[in-house]
């Protein structure tokens, strides 16, 4: 390949670029063939387990005449068995494409900085491009437009809340987060999203009440209190998000019309309460269905640059 484009953070694709993999993928979701992929084989590396992003990416690259190769966290060892610009150069010669799942987002720099494929950041600690892209189309194929969308996002400022914070300000949205002290969005994210919100016409704030973020929100957001690698926190989690749980009764503070996301897995009785992800206010499997459309939207944009 020429100019090899890797997808690390939301902000590696232009606005328009990023309107235009939305576009794409919600294209492919309406039918539109592709074969971007064909004759491509694509590596599938993950340190962490999956439901949603492995399946999603082995689909949609079958979908675009593609090859996924897996690989599970013990086949390779990033950095333990093997260093990582090693395995990185490894595939480089063999693959056409590296999808990576891993704790650190640091080895995903390192990993990208010797590869000479594309690589695509699908979760680390410091962000979730991916379930962003998944997540713009949803908003906008429920709101009709993201310029000016008002969503609400309760809960940890982690690695979702910033790829959100970014694409939101990418696209000319409105964020609000409402987390307890000492969960709110970094304070890097805040300043990074700053001069994106003053091109694009968005807005972000950061407040502490729950029900202060819902009041005039399109869209009600949450994600887990636990992440993946901060299970020893549970307990001390559990007790910080008290009053954060996003219920029916919250929602109904919301205006009419509001719809519920959830980027899945869920845990209910803790950010959410039992049965709110078939309320029919809830969009969360709709939002799940589009991880596979938006990323092969992304992986066409990848490979064709259209």
């Amino acid at each position: 390949m020429g100019n090899v484009r890797h997808f690390l953070s939301v902000t590696d694709l232009a606005p328009s670029e990023l309107r235009e993999v939305i576009a794409r993928g919600r294209a492919l979701k309406a039918g539109e063939p592709s074969q971007a992929l064909a004759g491509k084989s694509i590596a599938i590396l993950f340190e962490k387990p999956s439901l949603r992003t492995k399946l999603s990416f082995e689909v949609g690259i079958h979908r675009l005449g593609g090859h996924p190769v897996y690989f599970s966290p013990e086949e390779v060892g990033l950095g333990k068995r093997e260093p990582v610009q090693d395995v990185a150069r490894v595939m480089s010669r063999m693959a056409d494409a590296a999808v990576i799942r891993t704790f650190n987002h640091g080895i995903l720099e390192e990993f990208s900085a010797a590869a000479t494929i594309p690589v695509i950041n699908a979760l680390t600690d410091g962000e979730h491009p991916c379930q962003t892209l998944a997540d713009l189309q949803t908003i906008e194929e429920s709101n009709g437009s993201l310029e000016g969308v008002r969503v609400a996002y309760i809960g940890d400022g982690n690695n979702v809340a910033i790829s959100l914070a970014l694409g939101m300000a990418s696209t000319g949205g409105h964020l609000t987060i409402a987390s307890p002290g000492g969960y709110t969005l970094p304070e890097k994210t805040v300043s990074d999203v700053a001069p994106m919100n003053a091109k694009s016409g968005g807005s972000l704030k950061l407040v502490t009440d729950p029900v202060e973020a819902v009041i005039d929100a399109d869209i009600v957001y949450t994600d887990v209190w636990t992440s993946m690698g901060q299970e020893e926190e549970t307990r001390i989690r559990l007790e910080a998000f008290k009053g954060y749980q996003v219920n029916p009764e919250l929602l109904d503070k919301a205006p009419a019309g509001v719809r519920f996301m959830h980027d899945l897995p869920a845990h209910p009785g803790e950010e959410i309460s039992d049965g709110l992800l078939t309320d029919p206010r809830s969009i969360a499997f709709d939002q799940a269905e589009n991880r596979l459309h938006a990323q092969a939207g992304l992986l066409h944009f990848l490979f064709t640059g259209a």
